[in-house]
């Protein structure tokens, strides 16, 4: 129990953090998921014209010339049009400082973003590629939209680098990586992704068996949405791979997806990962999935093929892994625990599962297992503590197994009210209201 205590540690180190962030906001506001040098203003602001009487192939190579020309505290601001980067690769190896970042933006007019569209004209490269020769440094791209191309956005040797309010779809694979270099303080922010092919990741962040690893990174704010299809032999929504620390993954909404919504998979050792407050649904897999070193919590999961949530044993093993006050309504398996017995801060608490059929499942029993709170519906094999019985889908305002209702605040009388353990009441909830009573679930009222 002492270990478990210790993690819980964690839970409460990283409470204050939590209650800080806001509720969900516009896309043109600033949040404290920004960087720190979000605020900074350019030294130069240059204006990059699209040519009406020029093909997309030509205002793509001036377009291309404009950003490699681009020196600290230099803003570039791209007019409304199409800009295809045909030939070879286009990398972007720009550094700034964290007082003169390097901005390369659609134009801005009352709030409103110009339609910047950069694309390519096949699959043979990526659309955009950055720190792949030389380190890119406190970079900030904003409001473009990348479609085609093979990755729609390729990160490289990153640091400090920002990518907000841009669009991408229809690429030949993953919108977004960062899986050939060690990355860190990656901000990725209120991005739209849809309709990728291949493996088909919105993000797919580090890579396998923890030889790449993304670290103290913030993923928030962004919908991820309708991956999946012929064309797609996977499809996670976001998915951080092994060795991958330090990172936060908050606020996202992801839904429709051919593989989980939402997965990570273990720390290697380092600093937990934090997953919170994101709202996930329609996953044809498991929504979501986390093999451990984590802290997940406040999460709205509905409608999984497989299972609404997921843990077992992959590139590492099930340990110190922490989930908190979360809703998971799935009509098949609510929750399937795999590898969790006699494992090192295993906590399962104040979450509310409901199934028309298993809502908790431990393949290898739940032995230390720190169970306590939870309110279910359907049954539970490996455990015969540590919840208690809800009655259906009546105990939430609305709420649906297919994700068509998704308003998951508990009714007037809901067993949910009185449920959770008053220990691990966490400080604010899914919407980040204060939490006053001791109500399981994400949402307490």
């Amino acid at each position: 129990m002492r270990v478990v205590a210790l993690h819980l540690a964690l839970v409460a180190l990283f409470a204050a953090f939590a209650t800080a962030q806001a509720a969900p906001r516009k896309p043109e506001e600033r949040s404290p998921f920004d960087p720190v040098w979000a605020g900074t203003k350019p030294l130069r602001t240059i204006t990059h014209a699209h040519n009406a009487k020029q093909t997309p192939e030509q205002n793509g190579a001036a377009l291309k010339a404009a950003m490699l020309a681009l020196q600290p505290g230099q803003s570039l601001n791209i007019e409304a049009g199409t800009y295809s980067l045909a030939g070879g690769m286009t990398q972007l190896d720009l550094s700034g400082t964290d007082k003169a970042p390097i901005w390369i933006c659609a134009a801005e007019t009352k709030g409103e973003l110009a339609k910047v569209v950069i694309t390519r004209p096949d699959a043979s490269q990526n659309v955009l590629n950055v720190g792949g020769a030389a380190p890119a440094r406190f970079l900030c791209l904003r409001g473009l939209e990348i479609t085609g191309g093979s990755h729609g956005l390729r990160l490289h040797d990153c640091e400090d680098v920002w990518v907000d309010r841009c669009t991408f779809h229809d690429t030949g694979e993953v919108a977004i990586s960062a899986n050939t270099r060690n990355t860190a303080r990656l901000f990725l922010t209120r991005n739209d992704i849809s309709r990728t092919a291949g493996t088909a990741e919105g993000m797919y962040l580090g890579a396998n068996d923890g030889k790449v690893r993304m670290r103290d990174s913030v993923i928030a704010l962004n919908h991820i949405h309708d991956i999946g299809g012929d064309k797609v032999s996977q499809g996670d929504g976001i998915e951080i791979k092994q060795g991958s620390f330090g990172n936060l993954i908050a606020e996202n909404t992801v839904h429709d997806t051919a593989y989980p919504c939402i997965i990570a998979y273990g720390t290697g050792g380092e600093r937990s990962n934090i997953i919170e407050r994101n709202t996930c649904w329609n996953s044809g897999d498991n929504v979501m999935q986390v093999q451990g070193e984590a802290v997940v919590r406040n999460n709205l999961l509905i409608n999984g093929a497989n299972a609404g949530f997921a843990s077992t044993d992959h590139q590492g093993k099930t340990c110190n892994l922490t989930v908190i006050h979360n809703t998971i309504v799935n009509a098949k398996l609510g929750a399937k625990l795999n590898s969790w017995a006699a494992r090192q801060g295993m906590v399962f608490a104040n979450n509310a599962v409901y199934s028309q059929g298993q809502a908790i499942q431990f393949p290898a029993g739940s032995q230390g297992v720190d169970l306590r709170g939870n309110v279910v519906f359907g049954t539970v094999s490996g455990a015969s503590a540590g919840f208690c019985s809800g009655k259906g889908l009546a105990d939430f305002a609305d709420l649906s197994w297919d994700a068509s209702q998704r308003n998951a605040h508990p009714t007037k009388g809901s067993p949910l009210l009185d449920a959770a353990d008053a220990a691990l009441v966490l400080e604010s909830d899914l919407g980040n209201a204060k939490r006053t009573g001791h109500v399981a679930g994400a949402l307490e009222k």
